[in-house]
């Protein structure tokens, strides 16, 4: 008997066999149980990702939660409560139940009954319900940002209070709709281009095109604020630039590092009509403003160390978020986004606001800032779909796990708790399991990624294989990317600098020896790197080296919940069926 045919067998009585044969059992606590072996779960995984979220991923049942972030990032991105209860309706097992229809009407509700609006008397609070208005007034990190009431629907605001009050708000559950317009900042007129400069055809794709309409959908005030999220190899970059040329105004990039200004500033000098001396750089090596200004995020936050880390004037760089007469600001990167910055961008709500991401996850549990202070999501690309359009090169995920000897055991067991994350995600014989991958991919690009720089630098000496770290210099870092992309070196060893902005279309296997804990956004990075479509329409490879029964277990399988959720599924491996395995066969990637 099949698990869907079991599950059937103890419907209650007068539940319909189609419900019955749901994927999907809804519970009274707002949790989502979804069969993962069943027929339809793929489809059903698509039309519950955009209002919920992921939780927990073992091998049968996938735990999704309903959460008020969740439900008003759907509301903001035009995604009603009915289409939400309608896509529960449709691959429940069992009748939902009333009370999580009540959140769901509640919560899809909330946001928008509170607007920020421009009136006569300047920017201004309004309310649908003096009720509503009355009650948050009551509150008193709401209470400090209002001005003088107006009427029983709305209070002044303080134009520099526009993003704090967001945040606040947000806080108590009463998301506000910003509806205060932006200005439009000095004018930047330029097209891109129908071919590049040098002759290739070039127009944005049908989704990048959607993502950007997505952005400025709602009209003038509406519209020009929030998150679009791609997969890595999605064309994040191209979106921005579409963005920009909708917006015809000076914009302000910023990303990760010195490696991404460079892509950045290379992709818009070869796709638009923009020239050099219109696209400046601002990073720690040079500091040339220009009508499109790409930055980091590391000189914005450098710190006078003899200043108060609390105070904004501690930062000498952050001023140049609001200092030019930007109209656009593009946060590449946004999970990543430094909390000084997030204070700042505070202050700028007047700038229209673009954030791009592979995934809004953020460890340090601040989305909703991300909400407030960027904007809502607008626009979220399921990775599966893109797949199977061929945008995205089609992964194959395998999470490889090895055993410690007695003594490794022992010297684990009786470790720090603190340190014993450090033992097991280095533990040596990760060593002779890249170099079996290595043989088997020897004729790919191979990209071996890990967090501990000791571990990093074995595996370079022993593969006599090139490193890159956060202290190797950029033009170095450039030289060896641009020879991997020329094939003249097919084997990069990396640290956590290659989580994110580095171009590599053609790298096609990626082997995780360790990572920062239990990142969920960091393994979408990640992988992110061989996902870049291959010109011979090849698959890619993701192997992850996982020391069984530690931390390194524990967290792998929480690293993995967000690609879980993209329909991606790990195969898991022991060490032994590859290691054991003959010469002959050696060259074959595990199938």
């Amino acid at each position: 008997m099949t698990s869907t045919q079991t599950s059937s067998s103890k419907s209650p009585i007068g539940v319909a066999d189609a419900m019955a044969e749901g994927p999907l059992i809804v519970q009274s606590d707002r949790t989502l149980l979804l069969d993962a072996d069943h027929r339809e779960a793929a489809e059903c995984r698509t039309a519950i990702a955009p209002f919920a979220e992921l939780e927990r991923s073992p091998e049968h049942f996938h735990t999704y939660r309903l959460t008020p972030l969740s439900l008003w990032n759907a509301r903001a991105s035009g995604l009603g409560a009915e289409q939400m209860l309608a896509a529960l309706d449709r691959f429940s097992r069992y009748p939902v139940p009333a009370s999580v229809r009540t959140e769901i009407l509640d919560q899809a509700s909330r946001y928008g009954r509170l607007r920020l609006e421009r009136g006569p008397e300047g920017l201004c609070l309004r309310a649908s319900d003096p009720v509503i208005l009355e009650e948050v007034s009551r509150s008193a990190p709401v209470a400090k940002l209002l001005g003088p009431r107006l009427g029983p629907l709305e209070f002044a605001v303080e134009p520099l209070a526009r993003g704090r009050l967001k945040q606040a708000l947000t806080r108590v559950g009463w998301p506000p709709e910003d509806l205060a317009g932006y200005s439009p900042g000095a004018p930047l007129d330029f097209r891109i281009r129908p071919e590049t400069v040098d002759g290739e055809a070039f127009s944005l794709r049908g989704y990048q095109w959607q993502a950007v309409e997505a952005f400025w959908a709602g009209g003038a005030n509406a519209g020009g604020s929030g998150v679009l999220v791609l997969p890595c190899g999605a064309g994040k970059t191209l979106i921005g630039v579409g963005v920009m040329e909708r917006a015809a105004t000076r914009t302000l990039i910023l990303t990760t590092s010195v490696v991404a200004v460079r892509q950045w500033r290379q992709e818009l000098l070869r796709r638009t009509s923009l020239v050099p001396d219109q696209v400046g750089e601002y990073s720690g090596q040079e500091k040339s403003p220009r009508a499109v200004t790409i930055a980091t995020y590391q000189v914005l936050t450098h710190r006078d160390q003899r200043s108060d880390k609390d105070r904004l004037e501690s930062y000498p760089h952050l001023d140049l978020l609001g200092r030019e007469d930007w109209g656009l600001v593009i946060y590449d990167e946004v999970h990543l986004l430094p909390a000084p910055v997030f204070r700042m961008t505070a202050e700028i709500q007047s700038k229209r606001r673009l954030g791009l991401t592979a995934t809004l996850i953020r460890e340090d549990g601040r989305e909703d800032d991300v909400f407030s202070l960027i904007g809502p999501k607008r626009y979220d690309a399921p990775w599966r779909e893109l797949e199977a359009a061929g945008w995205i090169a089609p992964a194959v995920c395998v999470e490889i796990r090895l055993p410690m000897d007695a003594e490794q055991r022992m010297a684990y067991a009786v470790a720090e708790p603190n340190e014993r994350y450090r033992l097991a995600a280095a533990l040596p014989q990760k060593l002779d399991l890249v170099r079996e991958l290595c043989r088997r991919h020897e004729q790919d690009r191979v990209l071996v990624i890990g967090q501990y720089l000791d571990q990093l630098r074995s595996l370079a000496d022993e593969l006599h294989a090139p490193l890159i770290t956060g202290s190797t210099p950029a033009a170095r870092r450039e030289h060896l990317y641009d020879d991997f992309r020329q094939g003249e070196i097919r084997l990069l060893i990396v640290s956590k600098v290659a989580n994110f902005a580095i171009d590599l279309p053609e790298a096609n296997v990626a082997i995780q020896v360790s990572g920062a804990f239990g990142s969920r956004q960091e393994e979408a990075q990640r992988l992110g790197r061989v996902l870049r479509p291959k010109s011979d329409g090849g698959q890619a490879w993701f192997y992850s080296l996982v020391t069984r029964e530690t931390k390194d277990q524990e967290y792998a399988a929480h690293r993995q919940l967000f690609l879980a959720e993209q329909g991606y599924r790990y195969e898991i491996r022991d060490w032994s069926e590859l290691v054991d395995q003959g010469a002959a066969e050696r060259v074959a990637p595990i199938t």
